[in-house]
């Protein structure tokens, strides 16, 4: 494992290899067939041969993601807020160790090439919108952004997203983005396998 201490703002280099950047629950909360999706999930990136990076927590869905991606030979970097250091992912083959949860998201938002929502609560679904928002400020459709909601978890946000879009406060490209799969290899085959988009403005994305 890489360890690095130093918090920074500053964009970081983006991967050589293809990079999803995993959205998920941190929460005891998550159920049995939560974690399941989970192991999945991570199984079918390391098969792909993708990197995984994500929350770098070893709790619940974030740690079973992770784990599953190095039980299948892939490499995962994770980046965890200071504040939660005592539950980082040391097993980890990088762990950046940042100040806060703005940070975190800046950092993983810049090293992904294509960004997958799975189960999760109140900080799952403010990464996935502030992604979303951010993908769709900077006219980046280069990096895919998918949810994997195989059981309805997200029904009750996805009908509000489709008011949202009715009265005309999502465009409606910006409401075209999110990719909705049900399936891992739905999920997975909607993320890649195209690379990263190598344009200016797809690399020209504000900090989250």
């Amino acid at each position: 494992m890489t360890l690095d201490t130093a918090a920074t703002t500053s964009v970081p280099p983006r991967p050589a290899a293809f990079t999803v950047c995993v959205y998920c629950a941190a929460s005891p909360a998550a159920q049995a067939v939560d974690i399941a999706l989970a192991e999945q999930v991570g199984a079918a990136i390391a098969a792909r041969g993708w990197h995984l990076v994500w929350g770098g927590q070893t709790c619940s869905m974030m740690g079973a993601v992770a784990a599953a991606v190095r039980r299948g030979g892939g490499h995962t970097t994770g980046i965890v807020p200071r504040p939660l250091i005592h539950k980082a992912d040391h097993a980890a083959d990088q762990l950046l160790v940042v100040d806060g949860l703005s940070t975190r998201k800046h950092m993983m938002f810049h090293r992904a090439d294509a960004f997958l929502a799975l189960t999760g609560g109140l900080g799952t679904c403010e990464e996935l919108i502030d992604t979303w928002s951010a993908l769709s400020l900077a006219g980046d459709r280069g990096r895919p952004l998918v949810v994997l909601d195989p059981y309805g978890h997200y029904a009750g946000l996805r009908a509000w997203l489709t008011q949202l879009h009715a009265k005309g406060f999502i465009g409606d490209e910006a409401a075209r983005m999110p990719v909705w799969a049900t399936s891992v290899q739905a999920a997975l085959d909607a993320c890649g396998p195209a690379g990263r988009d190598p344009s200016p403005t797809a690399r020209a994305v504000p900090a989250l």
